[in-house]
């Protein structure tokens, strides 16, 4: 089965292949040549991801699917959400990102978040979704090297370390995105 996902994130996209079997070929927008930038105008993670599949269906003709994922921090009452790849403002940047975040938890103990993510699945003429929660606590200070994002200042629930210092395979079993790709795996092996 062939199946678009329709993100740019060469990040999000390495993760996701290593999580897919091998019955399901995985082809990226520049695989189809998508190469306009598909904007995330939703207020909800599901919205976004609907947006950005409905493009690839409806302009490319292809089965899709896209996802959005957001960092929802509890003393910030649920921010940076669906804003968190901009949450710094434009350029996204990563570690702007990451500043903002910290700067803004200086008054507060509560350092409850969690990831979650959305994906939207165009299939068939049919559309499904499917959603992954990882829970934890955003860190004082950047702890690792590896992943992206927010990783670095990360802990999920039960663990010592931060996303960033888990190896890919550690972090997919665990991870919002991780989670929700698991759903999407279950549903495919049974369509």
């Amino acid at each position: 089965m062939k199946l678009v996902f329709a993100t740019n994130n060469l990040n999000k996209l390495k993760e996701v292949q290593e999580m897919l079997p091998e019955s399901i070929e995985l082809l990226s927008l520049k695989d189809i040549g998508c190469f306009e930038d598909i904007e995330e105008t939703a207020t909800t993670l599901e919205g976004n991801a609907k947006i950005k599949a409905n493009h690839i269906t409806e302009n490319y003709q292809y089965n899709c699917f896209a996802d959005d994922t957001g960092l929802e921090v509890e003393a910030l009452n649920g921010d940076p959400g669906v804003y968190s790849a901009r949450y710094a403002g434009e350029p996204a940047n990563a570690e702007n990102n990451m500043q903002k975040l910290l700067d803004n938890l200086k008054v507060t103990s509560n350092r409850e978040a969690q990831f979650r993510t959305s994906i939207c699945l165009n299939l068939d003429g049919k559309q499904f979704l499917f959603d992954g929660i990882c829970k934890g606590q955003i860190l004082t200070e950047r702890k690792g090297e590896k992943g992206f994002g927010y990783d670095p200042i990360f802990q999920p629930e039960g663990y010592e370390s931060s996303f960033a210092q888990m190896s890919s395979i550690e972090k997919n079993k665990i991870s919002h995105r991780g989670l929700a790709i698991e759903k999407l795996i279950d549903f495919l092996k049974n369509y």
